[in-house]
């Protein structure tokens, strides 16, 4: 059994002006094509006025999974924009590594849904619902 932190970030578009970026890093132990256990998820949103580079996207990362147990972070090549996985390594203090398993695709898929859900949540202030005294 490996332990990873599969991690994705959402928002890496303009939105009204700026950069309005959810990073989510998720601690997993993983075996052949399972996710076997779920330890934590780290949630983290970042604002720029300009696109995020490749080191702002590896500042990003290491931002988020600060206090994590895990041995590898992995990410999806696109989120380093297709940098070789050896460029990508060499920027993180942690070790790094792109999926190779299906169980490190399916901790990524996990991230991707946490970190766009907590995006889409921030940006619609119609999601903020009143609690009565009646309820």
């Amino acid at each position: 059994m490996e332990r990873i932190i599969a991690v994705d970030i959402s928002g890496r578009h303009r939105h009204n002006s700026r950069y309005l970026m959810v990073c989510a890093a998720v601690s997993l132990s993983v075996s052949g094509g399972h996710v076997k256990q779920i330890h934590g998820v780290n949630i983290k949103p970042f604002v720029s006025d300009n696109p995020p580079e490749v080191v702002d996207v590896v500042q990003m990362i290491e931002r988020t999974v600060e206090g994590m147990e895990g041995v590898t972070i992995v990410a999806e090549e696109g989120d380093f924009f297709n940098q070789p996985e050896w460029l990508s390594n060499s920027m993180f203090t942690a070790s790094f590594k792109y999926p190779e398993s299906l169980s490190e695709r399916m901790g990524i898929e996990i991230a991707h849904h946490i970190s766009l859900s907590s995006r889409n949540l921030l940006l619609d202030p119609q999601s903020w619902e009143l609690i009565k005294d009646n309820l």
